[in-house]
């Protein structure tokens, strides 16, 4: 079973999360930062959910979203900035 990425955007902020049969198991909220970068804030993936890799899927997603919309990720979030240093081919959007 693959559990999609999936994104929401509201105004300025948004989020990629992880649902799975129904219910949301994983979430990583960004803000927009003027018109070509986004910050990662918080990454929170439900009890029960460890060593499923959603924490990167959701940061592959957003380095997919970011290099779609020529945009640039400030990961704030100490998660998601762990993932960007163990992983040297997203660094393009740093």
């Amino acid at each position: 079973m693959t559990e999609e990425v999936q994104l929401k955007i509201n105004d300025n902020k948004g989020a990629f999360y992880i649902e799975v049969e129904g219910k949301q198991e994983a979430m990583m909220t960004f803000v927009f930062a003027g018109e070509d970068k986004i910050i990662i804030d918080h990454t929170e993936v439900n009890p029960g959910n460890e060593g499923k890799g959603f924490g990167k899927k959701m940061v592959t997603k957003a380095v997919e979203f970011a290099r779609e919309k020529g945009i640039k990720i400030l990961p704030l979030c100490p998660f998601a900035k762990s993932v960007f240093d163990k992983t040297p081919e997203f660094r393009d959007v740093l």
